[in-house]
């Protein structure tokens, strides 16, 4: 048996997470359909992480196993014309047998857009916050996020993990310029959340940017905000944010 590894991307928006679900479709069974289909045998996908319903995806990295030998860019073209619209793989290639999506990454990085003035051409892939933000406040919060630590308050009640520790390298906002906005003197009003790690609990981009942004809305301290993630429970952290201005952005080996 060979393994490949596959790296794909995907619009969330119709899909019920990355993971099958018996309640609806997931990108990985239209995945492992279209791979099955093309090469005649039943191919199970296993991904670098479990997106979340409605979350996208810029760089999806998966692994298989198959008996066969094949093109590799001569099934990327294939699976691409059977896969549907909004999921797209970019690359197939051979690895180790011992290389897993999963446990091989060494991090993943996430983006999570907002935006603070209506604009009808953000609302699919980022979230409208209409209320005044205070993102030197909350950069100075998601400062103290760096390091490894214990990130149980950002985790989705009855997630089922052995560890909520999660070695995190980055975490700041940054604007996104408009650079004939700016010319003409008009404020940021679009912002993007980055956030690295070696790994992620369930959930806990969305809650840690909802909590963040209590900061920015003045209903917490920053020093509250150390308290929450020192020792703090998820019912003390902010709400989850919307999904779909989550994005997968990068995964490395």
């Amino acid at each position: 048996m060979q393994r490949y590894f596959i790296t794909l991307s995907y619009d969330g928006t119709a899909f019920h997470g990355w993971q099958i679900q018996p309640n609806g479709i997931s990108v990985q069974e239209v995945l492992e359909h279209s791979l099955s289909t093309i090469l005649r045998e039943r191919i199970a996908i296993t991904g670098a992480g479990r997106t979340d319903a409605g979350v996208h995806s810029r760089m999806m990295v998966a692994h298989f196993d198959s008996s066969q030998s094949f093109d590799c860019v001569h099934l990327v073209y294939k699976v691409n014309r059977l896969l549907p619209r909004d999921v797209s793989v970019s690359r197939i290639e051979p690895v180790k047998k011992d290389l897993h999506a999963r446990f091989s990454a060494t991090s993943r990085t996430y983006h999570y857009y907002i935006h603070t003035e209506k604009q009808p051409f953000s609302r699919q892939y980022s979230c409208a916050l209409h209320y005044q933000l205070d993102f030197d406040k909350m950069n100075i919060a998601a400062a103290y996020l760096i390091g490894e630590k214990d990130f149980k308050c950002f985790c989705k009640t009855g997630a089922d993990v052995k560890t909520t520790i999660c070695n995190l390298t980055e975490a700041r906002w940054i604007p996104i310029k408009d650079e004939l906005a700016l010319s003409q003197g008009e404020k940021v009003t679009n912002w993007c959340f980055v956030i690295t790690a070696n790994r992620f609990l369930r959930n806990m981009v969305r809650a840690v940017v909802g909590t963040l942004v209590e900061v920015g809305r003045g209903r917490l301290t920053i020093d509250e905000f150390k308290k929450i993630v020192d020792g703090g429970t998820r019912s003390d952290a902010g709400e989850s944010m919307p999904g779909n201005a989550l994005f997968l952005w990068e995964v490395t080996y």
